[in-house]
């Protein structure tokens, strides 16, 4: 099938190569000349696992094509996507800036039936905003083009959005037209073999099931947090608890890991986009408020830990950090946990020694070059000349560390552990004071 995706961040790069790995002829839009140079060139903007071989073997073999051209793009395609960034306005709610536009902009170019398939995550409604923006522009072009409008939410996790992509657990379609469901049946048909997994609803009940989704898995990671902060007064430790409450099959395993707070490109905005969204039709959101002001506060226990152990007196002192970006397998840092603790011990007067398998470019991009902090080559490099060492990303390369070299190295033999990685009396055997979340010792003594 002749597919456009406009956008090419995690959701439309990972969307087109997936679809043109299928056997699909793929066209991904971006109004970014330089991004869309250096993906034809084989440079992929981002790190997700397994992505870059299927772009370059796509690309090279004619399936993925990427262009600034929106109007030959749209010209090519019988399914149109738009996976552009819904980022969040000043008031929470998503902004649709860059959806609409794109809306526009195939409206201004369709010559027979399209169907416009919507993957950002938007607020319920959006179809219809969508449908309403390609209409007036066919109306100004004095042509009556048909088209139908398909709420088709993604699922991917970042770290994992190849393996998701290509192997759905669900793939929700949201639509009134069955002409519009048989074509997107036939696009998914190689996806959905196995079994079933296509999901088919309303537009707005497909909108509304994205940010459930993430609204839910964001609440369960919350709720540990809490938690795991009480855990800490009673005495508690809360990887005990999670075991015995993980077992029951009602609640599971997943999301139940308590931490130093989530991130990332999807739970902070998708919770205060829902959040928004019932405060605009006249319903107060108690549990969502609830659940983005408890992430908030987690992202400083770390610092709250660190300024108990040295008695508010960080100022001068070194921090090794292991891990920047806001989850492993990948070396995106928005809203990661990281960010919190550098600021906090930067403005406390301290200095940061951080490595990360992939986040340390982002991470000069970001904040650029400063004398108090250095990105370093390797894990225990960080640790030279440093105070203390802080787990922030649960990287697998963290999970088994040479605990007496730590030691060796650290000007203070103690570890802030924000993704509970290790076992205390292992580390504590090894000479190292250790501060977990959760793990009942961190407010019961040092």
């Amino acid at each position: 099938m002749k597919v456009t995706i406009f956008g090419t961040g995690y959701v439309g790069l990972v969307t087109g190569t997936c679809l043109a790995e299928m056997g699909n002829h793929v066209v991904c839009v971006d109004v970014d000349a330089d991004k869309v140079a250096r993906l034809k060139q084989g440079e992929i903007p981002i790190y997700e696992p397994g992505l870059e071989p299927m772009v370059l073997r796509n690309h090279a073999g004619g399936q993925l094509d990427f262009t600034t051209e929106a109007a030959p793009a749209i010209g090519h395609a019988d399914i149109v996507f738009i996976a552009v960034g819904t980022p969040p306005d000043e008031d929470g709610s998503a902004d649709l800036k860059y959806v609409l536009a794109v809306a526009r902009t195939i409206g201004d170019h369709i010559d027979r039936y399209t169907v416009v398939v919507n993957k950002s995550t938007v607020p319920v409604g959006t179809a219809d905003r969508v449908r309403a923006a390609i209409a007036e522009r066919l109306h100004a072009r004095g042509v009556d083009v048909p088209f139908d409008v398909v709420s088709n939410p993604e699922f991917l996790k970042e770290g994992d959005a190849v393996e998701d992509c290509m192997r759905p657990d669900r793939i929700i379609v949201g639509a009134s037209s069955q002409r519009a469901i048989g074509v997107l049946r036939k696009l998914y048909a190689p996806f959905n073999r196995n079994h079933d997994r296509m999901v088919v609803m309303d537009e707005r009940s497909a909108e509304l099931t994205k940010y459930a989704a993430n609204a839910m898995l964001a609440t369960k990671i919350s709720f540990m947090n809490e938690i795991a902060n009480i855990a800490e007064h009673v005495g508690a430790d809360v990887e005990l608890v999670r075991q015995g409450i993980g077992a029951d099959p009602r609640i599971g395993y997943h999301f139940i890991y308590p931490g130093a707070g989530y991130g990332g490109s999807c739970f902070p905005k998708d919770v205060q986009a829902l959040a928004r969204t019932a405060h605009d039709v006249g319903y107060d959101a108690k549990l969502l408020n609830s659940v983005e002001a408890v992430n908030d506060a987690q992202k400083s226990r770390l610092f709250a830990l660190l300024s108990r152990h040295f008695d508010g007196k960080l100022k001068g002192l070194t921090v090794a950090v292991w891990g920047l970006a806001f989850k492993p397998n990948t070396d995106d840092m928005r809203e990661a946990s990281s960010r919190r603790l550098m600021e906090q011990l930067w403005d406390a007067g301290a200095s940061v020694r951080a490595f990360d398998p992939e986040a340390a470019e982002e991470t000069h991009r970001i904040y650029g070059d400063r004398p108090d902090l250095a990105l370093v080559a390797r894990p225990y490099e960080a640790l030279e000349g440093a105070d203390a060492l802080v787990i922030v990303t649960e990287w697998k390369a963290f999970r088994s560390p040479d605990f007496a070299h730590v030691k060796s190295l650290l000007l203070t033999p103690v570890i802030f552990d924000g993704r509970n990685l290790y076992d205390p009396a292992t580390v504590e055997e090894a000479g190292l004071a250790y501060y977990g979340i959760g793990r009942g010792r961190s407010l019961l003594g040092k």
